[in-house]
């Protein structure tokens, strides 16, 4: 599986068109009952919402759907999918829910306010890297743990906390592939330790 950009939790926004307001809630999903769960969540949160629009692009067997949800057909929940592929986004859904304000905007008017909504939401997300990582893990002597931890930053790697005991724990996140000159720099700082790799697996990064 290849790196991908999605967002990490939710997010929300809401912007104001001709007294109509427009909320944008977005959250990350990696499957079509997620995705679903979410758009169920938010219509239960606006139960008195004119329009609850939707759409949700997902890597799991390359999916993506909409919803207009009542408007004038590709006026919403086209332009929200179009944010949501303009942004570079994977395993997202976006619903922007419309309180109607009493004053008509039209075809182009709501296609403007619904990307704009859209937008606004998936700008408020917090956007990730998911890659694929390894961990490495390596316990040394408390003479040399400064100097560990410099190489793992050297290296690139997110690490974790430090576990202190009688020596000092400590373990570094980073792109597979990456560890490849940290560990014999390790080896040489322990004189023998080059650390435990793991598996790869999926993580932002």
């Amino acid at each position: 599986m290849q790196d991908y950009t999605t967002i990490q939790g939710m997010a929300t926004a809401e912007i104001e068109e001709k007294r109509s307001r427009f909320i944008a809630n977005v959250s990350f999903a990696d499957t079509e009952e997620k995705a679903l769960a979410f758009l169920a969540s938010v219509r239960a949160q606006h139960r008195t919402a004119r329009h609850n629009v939707y759409a949700y692009v997902l890597r799991e067997g390359s999916r993506l759907r909409y919803s207009d949800d009542g408007e004038p057909a590709k006026t919403a929940g086209l332009p929200v999918l179009e944010s949501i592929q303009h942004a570079g986004l994977t395993d997202c859904v976006v619903v922007v829910t419309r309180y109607f304000g009493g004053i008509l905007l039209g075809t182009g008017g709501l296609v403007r306010a619904y990307t704009a909504a859209a937008s606004a939401g998936l700008s408020a997300a917090k956007i990730v890297t998911i890659r694929s990582c390894v961990s490495v893990e390596i316990t040394v002597d408390y003479a040399l743990y400064e100097r560990a931890v410099l190489l793992f930053q050297q290296a690139g790697a997110q690490l974790d906390e430090p576990q202190f005991t009688d020596r000092v724990y400590l373990r570094g996140v980073l792109p597979e592939g990456d560890e490849a000159p940290l560990l014999p720099a390790l080896q040489e700082l322990t004189r023998g330790d080059s650390g435990r790799v793991s598996a790869p697996f999926f993580t932002p990064f």
